[in-house]
């Protein structure tokens, strides 16, 4: 749960791009989108082997 305290001499402006700050960096946002659907545990494994390529051949060129 995200939590963002007041201090004095805050603004309601400087007060919701803390909010939004938070959300992005604890990735909620991420979350709920990537658990709006259902995924297959098929699909999950390939996603997971495709991610695996991925970064094997970026390692490699690099």
């Amino acid at each position: 749960m995200v939590v963002v305290k007041a201090q004095p001499g805050e603004t309601s402006d400087t007060l919701i791009r803390k909010f939004t700050r938070k959300v992005l960096t604890e990735g909620i946002i991420q979350d709920i989108k990537r658990k709006e659907f259902y995924v297959k545990p098929a699909e999950i494994r390939k996603e997971k082997k495709k991610e695996l390529a991925r970064k094997i051949r970026q390692g490699t060129r690099g």
